[in-house]
């Protein structure tokens, strides 16, 4: 039986603004580096580990359930001093997203894997995989099907059912992606990463609904493309242009921009974060943020620039993320590459 429009935008807001399905959606996806690409676990090379979370709110002035994503994600080094010219890399990440009347939820939880190798004195070649389960839930009480039309109003409350046979109202699948990263330390003042990854490498079927060999229930293999770069001006400031592509069944998402890290301290233990970013047909995203020794807070606003603009006021989604980097045994950690800081 055919499904509202209303049913249809409740499934939609659970995907990012450009609709790349199934997928999360971060604007600072720097911040998120385990979320962007597995070969990225444990690539901290001046410390042993690191932990960060994110928080994202959007739409809120759009809709009464606004979309609200959550993450937690950590990694570390191995046999750093054991490994004469690289390293391993083990980490975790935990995401939750909630959207619409109905309570669609999704909670992925993955175990990350990578291993760094050194390529002389000037460049490192890393590769990762993960792998975890993905769970979505939905409230299908809270739906509203056609067939509940009584002719002036949508009966919610009367015994006529939705007509909407769900299997079940959650499901569970397994998922898996891989990735690679290529570094160029090129000098003391300049530094080239470039990477790309594939999520959803086994296709994983999604449906509350009876399964089946239906092709349209596969998630599509989502392919994201990364490109980071930094430049020191001595004292001054560390300059960070990078940009992000993904792309998965024919919807692509393309974000450019750059921060810029301003020494406050004379020895880069105080650091004025701020940055500008676009997302291509859809955002313009100031940022700001603040670094205290190996504790960095960072918070942006996305400014619509689509056509939605016009009915939300110009009023995206703000985010807010916190990252804090350590090492061990006293603060002895073998560094193997060249970083680029103050």
């Amino acid at each position: 039986m055919m499904k509202t429009v209303y049913i249809l935008l409740i499934f939609s807001l659970a995907c990012c603004t450009i609709g790349i399905a199934q997928d999360l959606h971060f604007s600072q996806y720097y911040n998120n580096p385990l979320l962007i690409n597995p070969a990225n676990t444990g690539f901290n090379p001046d410390y042993d580990y690191r932990m960060g979370g994110s928080y994202r709110n959007q739409w809120t002035s759009v809709i009464a359930n606004p979309y609200k994503i959550i993450s937690l994600w950590g990694d570390a080094q191995l046999f750093n001093p054991h490994v004469e010219t690289g390293w391993f890399g083990i980490g975790g990440c935990l995401y939750k997203d909630e959207a619409g009347s109905a309570n669609l939820q999704s909670t992925k939880g993955y175990l990350s894997l990578a291993y760094h190798q050194m390529l002389g004195l000037s460049s490192l070649l890393s590769f990762g995989v993960n792998g975890g389960a993905i769970n979505k839930r939905i409230d299908k009480t809270k739906l509203i099907f056609d067939n509940q039309w009584n002719g002036q109003f949508f009966d919610t409350h009367s015994q006529i059912d939705g007509g909407e046979t769900f299997t079940n109202t959650n499901t569970t699948y397994l998922d898996v992606q891989a990735g690679i990263n290529y570094a160029w330390f090129i000098s003391e003042t300049a530094y080239l990463n470039v990477g790309i990854s594939a999520m959803h490498l086994n296709k994983p079927s999604e449906t509350f609904f009876a399964s089946t060999n239906n092709s349209d229930n596969k998630i599509p293999i989502r392919y994201t493309y990364f490109v980071n770069a930094n430049y020191k001006i001595p004292d001054l400031w560390i300059l960070n242009p990078n940009f992000y592509i993904s792309t998965s069944a024919g919807t692509t998402e393309t974000v450019i921009g750059i921060n810029a890290n301003r020494d406050l301290s004379g020895d880069g233990a105080q650091q004025l974060i701020l940055g500008l970013y676009y997302r291509n047909k859809d955002a313009l995203i100031p940022t700001i943020g603040y670094q205290l020794n190996d504790l960095k807070l960072t918070v942006n606003y996305d400014v619509t620039t689509s056509a939605l603009a016009t009915i939300n006021g110009y009023q995206g989604g703000y985010e807010l993320s916190i990252i804090k980097s350590g090492v061990y045994n006293n603060g002895q950690h073998p560094i193997k590459c060249p970083s680029l800081k103050f």
